[in-house]
């Protein structure tokens, strides 16, 4: 399962907005599953999507943000100290009966976060990127953050939130992800 089709002529930047739309459109599609076998796999497709988008951000957007934009390292911190609590979130989910209230109540509450991280990205990193950035390295880095996220992990992984972190434990991760996916994928 790949992330979403997006108009290819687009940046990074309009590409990972993109992923954020169908990020919170999973998240309505996970809790309004008319069934948990339904449930399970959209719960798989917002899972690794959210995995990639994390690790492209992480290895490709932060490390630039923090360079081209005022104040670059406080933004950054800030989304990657949000990006490590969801990750949590997440990972504690996983572990929860998908047709339970409890799951409800834990998406929910991830919904919640990941959403207001993703508003403080689009206002405080992405709009200062583009305005930093010229429009065509954007469009360049576009295909650098599709192949960060054709190696991602596809599953989250607290307390590697740096592009340090990922280069070093990412491959490794991205493995044994792949195999637990197919191991586990529902269907």
């Amino acid at each position: 399962m790949s992330a979403p089709a997006i108009n290819s002529t687009t940046d990074a930047v309009t590409y990972l907005v993109g992923q954020h739309r169908r990020i919170r459109e999973l998240f309505d599609e996970v809790a309004g599953a008319a069934d948990t076998g339904e449930r399970e796999r959209k719960f798989f497709e917002l899972r690794r999507l959210l995995a990639v988008h994390e690790t492209a951000e992480e290895e490709i957007i932060h490390p630039l943000a923090r360079r081209a934009i005022d104040n670059g390292d406080a933004v950054v911190d800030a989304r990657l100290e949000e990006e490590n609590k969801a990750k949590k979130q997440l990972t504690d989910l996983e572990s929860v009966d998908v047709g339970s209230a409890e799951f409800e109540t834990r998406l929910a509450a991830l919904r919640q976060a990941v959403l207001t991280h993703a508003e403080h990205e689009e206002t405080e990193e992405f709009n200062r990127l583009r305005a930093e950035i010229d429009g065509e390295e954007l469009r360049r880095l576009r295909s650098t953050v599709e192949l960060a996220e054709a190696m991602a992990p596809t599953r989250p992984h607290p307390g590697v939130e740096s592009a340090k972190a990922n280069v070093l434990a990412g491959p490794f991760a991205a493995m044994m992800d792949r195999a637990k996916d197919l191991i586990s994928k529902p269907r």
